[in-house]
Formats: C-alpha cells, sequence, structure tokens
C-alpha cells in the first residue's frame, strides 16, 4: 500500500446520516474475490432500482471520478466488515469527511489508506453550501490535518499514530515493525535475565 501526504480531488457530498457498513456493501457481495475489485457493490443497494439499474436521482450516479466524500455522522456504524472500506477504496476514494465515524471502521480505513476525516457538523454545513448538490476539487493536508475547499480552509481530528500510517502506507503490522531493533534487543534481554521461561529446543 503506498503512503500519501497530499490528495487534490473531486469531493461530493452525500447528506445521510449513519450509513453502515452493510449499505456501504451488502454481506450477499462478500464472497466475491477481492481480486475481482468490490467497487461495483458501493452502496449498491441505495444506487440502483428494483432492476439493477443505477437511479438518476443518487448523488454518486450522477458524477464520475470523485475522490472525496463528505457525508452525514456515524459513518460506517454496523459490522466489523473490512469489505466496506474495500468498496470505498476500490471506487477510488481516498477520504470520507463526516462528523463522525464508527470506530472499527476507522481503525479500517486506516490500514487500508482510506482517510476518515473528522470535523464538525457546522464546517459540514459550510461545505455542503459551496457544493450544492455539484462536486468541487477539494485539498487534502495530511501534514497539517487541513482541509481546503473553495474559500474554506479548516483541520480535521486524526490521530498522530494514524497519520504515520496514511503518511507512511502502513498497517498495523508495519507499525511494529519500526520498533523491530528495540523488541529485538528487549528479547535477548529477557532470553538472558530468565532462561528458565524459555523453551528449549528438542534433544
Amino acid at each position: 500500500m503506498a503512503g500519501w501526504t497530499q490528495h487534490r480531488g473531486q469531493a461530493l457530498v452525500l447528506a445521510i446520516d449513519n450509513i453502515d457498513t452493510d449499505q456501504l456493501i451488502p454481506a450477499r457481495f462478500m464472497s466475491v474475490p477481492r481480486s475481482q475489485g468490490y467497487g461495483r457493490y458501493l452502496l449498491h443497494d441505495m444506487r440502483r432500482d428494483e432492476s439493477e439499474k443505477l437511479t438518476a436521482d443518487f448523488p454518486l450516479n450522477r458524477h464520475e471520478g470523485v475522490s472525496i466524500l463528505i457525508t452525514g455522522q456515524n459513518f460506517g456504524s454496523g459490522s466489523s466488515r473490512e469489505a466496506a472500506v474495500y468498496a470505498l477504496v476500490d471506487a477510488g476514494f481516498r477520504a470520507v469527511i463526516a462528523p463522525s465515524f464508527g470506530d472499527i471502521f476507522a481503525n479500517n480505513a486506516i490500514n487500508n489508506g482510506l482517510l476518515p476525516a473528522q470535523i464538525n457538523e457546522s464546517m459540514i454545513s459550510q461545505m455542503k453550501e459551496v457544493l450544492k448538490g455539484v462536486s468541487g476539487e477539494l485539498s487534502i493536508d495530511l501534514t497539517r490535518n487541513q482541509l481546503k475547499l473553495g474559500d474554506i480552509t479548516t483541520t480535521f481530528e486524526l490521530d498522530k499514530g494514524w497519520r504515520v500510517k496514511l503518511i507512511n502506507g502502513w498497517d498495523d503490522i508495519d507499525l511494529t515493525q519500526q520498533h523491530k531493533r528495540t523488541i529485538g534487543a528487549h528479547r535477548n534481554l529477557r532470553n538472558q535475565s530468565t532462561p528458565w521461561a524459555w523453551p528449549t529446543g528438542p534433544d
């Protein structure tokens, strides 16, 4: 996974609260191999009618090339399925901006290079006014925790460790690996000080 520090892309408002992981990708599609891509299943049941055709009135169906989603509170609530993040990433999204996120979804997002940028509802409302049903260019700077849309510039909340992971393209294992030398030194020290506590090899 490649890391990133800045992104400039088209942002779109999806003014819906409590979009959960089952809406992001319905469970019936999770048997599809990840190698085939999950992007086409993103918000499947919200974007399509009973005949499986895309509905003209759904925002994501009217705009192409969108990489930033501005949405409502409690985004990504529900089950722990990581496939919900896969669907967003495979559809080309780099960031979701919302007042709040499901905790597990936010963790999964970071581990897959997707930014869950948390800002207050007042700022969300200002961005809605700027976009007014259309997409618009928005810039993200991870080094400053900063968003810029037109004349609006604001900062977003992001854990420092999460920012390090996004910038370096790391998941949890990679984050631990940066301390490999320290971990190895501690292991050796413990092995010397308490040899009785370590398993012995075969006779």
